[in-house]
């Protein structure tokens, strides 16, 4: 299978991957996954036996920022100064990724669920506003039919779950992914396959190629590499597809319209807004955003469109 070709249960595709000028990343110094500047402070907190890294900003209710595979905390850097405004923003590295703790974890949903949960009531918050992008939006939506108390409102942004797989597509797509397949990702196959999670990717983004190239020289990356196959695996073994109808938060939904890698391109095709008009018909009380201009990183291309929409959803 070509690296192109890594294109995931209906999108989720690793979120780190990207395509502009890689010629002067090739000498990059290698960096340790804490050594990433991510912006802003990043914070730790034990949960169990996992540090935790998160980045925190603003006061009020609490919105809990999830990222999706392969990604981190930092693709929410476009949206936490909007949301921080009437929040208490929480954005999180999952276990596996970024400044959180890399090891044998289980790495399912239910798993970050039972994390996510017990990281709030570390940082005192009853429930929250759970958001969360591509398996982020997997996790929040487990988060929702298994720990109710703890999930006031979703927000989704591409998320995966809508998406059906059969078993043998599932098989296929368990398999696929090797850690080695991860670790030996070229550094042009890192740049073309992140130009598939936007229309068109902006400079902003340009950081995440740096970032996934520095951190292969990281003395946990083949953990990370893990995390990212079981991750793939995680989110096959725990759908949700057929119980969005118990779900009962108010839930908003936004998908880019030129989303190319939802649905499946080369399992399933057809269009994107097929898939998330089965979570707004499924999801009680949901309502769809069509994202003009827009590919699968919703919130870091358009943050001027989804900004002020999220805002006034969460209020």
């Amino acid at each position: 299978m070509k690296t192109v070709n890594i294109v995931l249960l209906g999108g989720l595709v690793m979120a780190f991957l990207s395509g502009c000028s890689v010629s002067s990343m090739h000498n990059l110094p290698a960096l340790e996954f804490d050594q990433v500047d991510y912006y802003r402070p990043v914070q730790t907190v034990q949960v169990r036996n996992i540090t935790v890294g998160y980045v925190e900003q603003g006061q009020g209710p609490a919105m809990l920022l999830i990222h999706g595979l392969g990604s981190n905390a930092k693709g929410w850097d476009r949206n936490i100064d909007a949301w921080s405004r009437s929040h208490r923003v929480i954005a999180v590295d999952l276990p596996g990724y970024g400044y959180s703790s890399k090891g044998p974890y289980e790495y399912s949903m239910s798993f970050y669920v039972t994390v996510l949960s017990e990281l709030l009531d570390k940082l005192g918050e009853p429930d929250a506003v759970w958001v969360g992008h591509s398996m982020g939006g997997q996790i929040a939506m487990t988060a929702a039919l298994e720990r109710p108390e703890k999930v006031r409102k979703l927000v989704l942004f591409s998320p995966a779950g809508f998406e059906r797989f059969d078993e043998g597509e599932g098989h296929w797509m368990t398999h696929a992914l090797t850690p080695e397949f991860v670790r030996d990702t070229s550094t042009r196959g890192v740049a073309v396959n992140l130009h598939h999670n936007f229309h068109k990717m902006p400079p902003e983004a340009e950081f995440m190629i740096a970032d996934r190239l520095q951190v292969r020289g990281a003395s946990d990356f083949m953990d990370y590499c893990y995390a990212v196959s079981r991750n793939v695996s995680a989110m096959i073994d725990g759908p949700v597809w057929s119980r969005l109808g118990e779900i009962a938060q108010p839930t908003l939904i936004l998908f880019g319209e030129n989303d190319a890698l939802i649905p499946n391109p080369y399992l399933h095709g057809g269009w994107t807004r097929d898939v998330a008009a089965i979570g707004e018909r499924e999801i009680p009380r949901s309502e769809l955003v069509m994202v003009p201009e827009c590919g699968h990183f919703v919130q870091f291309e358009r943050p001027e469109y989804v900004n002020e929409r999220v805002a006034g959803f969460v209020r």
